[in-house]
């Protein structure tokens, strides 16, 4: 089924379908669009099974159909209201009989997310203003409504990351006012919305939002904590750590989109969040105390394994990689980086490193041509005499070898 004949039937069996929602608003932006997100009004369940009796019924609180459109599985909503009648995301009394797409759209967090599309007209329904805000890259609230469900906050500053919007003071108070549920908001909804925001072509406008608002301290402690710890001047003229922090994720977001390379970059320094008063601007064993940190974090936040490992070997190695210069350093290295690419592959790491430092030192910059070298030696080229434990150490020494020979090659 086509969209235009899905549309046809809704219309036909007395109905109206919409695409809502950001697939709307990427349209106007000129930007390629996601997921569609349909909403049909003017239909009962009842109707709705008649005129799509292969649809499948998934909705709970609220009817929502899964429909094949275009050959994709696509959800089909129906329009509804919601009332207020509890805490969270869950505290509410939804209704979907005899809604209008102008109150269903009245719900939803801001007003570039508020215009839909008429399937049948190809008209815009924008009761709210949000194509005018999306000329002006500006975030607005649909209406006082917003913080009835917390997490729009977080979702308010992932947009503003996402579409590079200002946002009003209008929002940045309705934000505010999400303070007091968000504590009791699951961990996995937080950290859904970290993840989209480090996704981000500038994540750091996402932290950068919630400070704003006043939020930053309560949700992620650990990169608050980072405001107002000085660093040496020469070293760093952009200013304390959490600049540093902000401007280095942003480069490492401008070369990837990994969510958890960029988490890497985020966490690299969250050591020197806890450097005492007396001994900044300096930051001595801040990596080690950055391990602690990122755990004392995940007992919280509830990481993937991939992760925190990952981000643990950035905090350990960030220091040390660009400024080793014996073999046997750089050869363990190599090899630690080979048996972690399982969670951040050695490539990535060096993005963080060169955000970090500006340039990389010549056995990470021709990475693979040492390691291949390295590698091109293991323990069955052991010479007859060399048995047991020692092929370790004969493997070891020989791989010394050729990193020590190959670094001086290309010095």
């Amino acid at each position: 089924m086509t969209e235009k004949e899905f549309s046809n039937r809704v219309r036909e069996a007395g109905g109206t379908a919409y695409i809502v929602g950001g697939w709307v608003r990427d349209q106007l932006m000129g930007n390629a669009p996601n997921d569609k997100d349909y909403v049909v009004v003017g239909l009962s369940k009842e109707g709705f099974n008649a005129a799509f009796p292969e649809a499948k019924l998934i909705g709970n609180a609220f009817p929502v159909f899964l429909v094949e459109i275009d050959g994709i599985k696509c959800e089909v909503a129906f329009a509804r209201t919601e009332r207020k009648n509890g805490k969270g995301y869950r505290g509410f009394d939804v209704s979907a009989e005899n809604v209008s797409i102008q109150e269903d759209l009245f719900r939803r967090d801001t007003t570039v997310n508020s215009i839909a599309l008429n399937l049948a007209t190809g008209e815009l329904v924008d009761p709210y203003g949000g194509k005018t805000d999306i000329e002006q890259k500006r975030l607005r609230p649909v209406s006082e409504h917003f913080s009835e469900d917390p997490v729009r906050a977080l979702r308010a500053a992932r947009q503003a990351a996402q579409l590079e919007f200002w946002v009003t003071d209008e929002l940045i108070a309705a934000m505010g006012q999400c303070r007091t549920e968000l504590q009791d908001e699951p961990a996995e909804r937080i950290f859904g919305e970290l993840k989209k925001a480090l996704s981000s072509r500038k994540p750091s406008v996402f932290f950068r939002v919630l400070q704003q608002a006043d939020l930053l301290k309560d949700l992620f402690p650990e990169i608050y904590a980072l405001r107002g710890k000085t660093q040496p001047v020469e070293f760093h003229p952009e200013g304390d750590a959490f600049e540093h922090s902000m401007n280095l994720m942003d480069r490492v977001a401008a070369q990837t989109n990994n969510p958890v390379v960029v988490f890497c970059g985020l966490v690299h320094d969250i050591g020197k969040g806890v450097t005492p008063e007396k001994m900044l601007p300096h930051h001595y064993n801040h990596e080690i105390k950055g391990l602690e940190v990122l755990q004392q974090w995940n007992q919280r936040a509830k990481f993937p394994k991939l992760w925190i490992k990952s981000a643990a070997l950035v905090i350990e190695e960030h220091m040390r990689a660009p400024l080793l210069k014996k073999a046997g350093k750089v050869m363990e290295l190599v090899l630690l980086l080979e048996k972690m690419q399982r969670y951040i592959s050695p490539a990535d790491f060096c993005i963080i490193i060169a955000a970090d430092h500006g340039t990389l030192p010549v056995y990470l910059e021709r990475y693979e041509e040492l390691r291949d070298k390295i590698m091109s030696v293991n323990g069955d080229m052991a010479p007859d005499n060399v048995q047991g434990q020692q092929i370790g150490e004969w493997l070891r020494q020989k791989r010394i070898q050729i990193c020590k020979e190959w670094m001086e090659e290309k010095e």
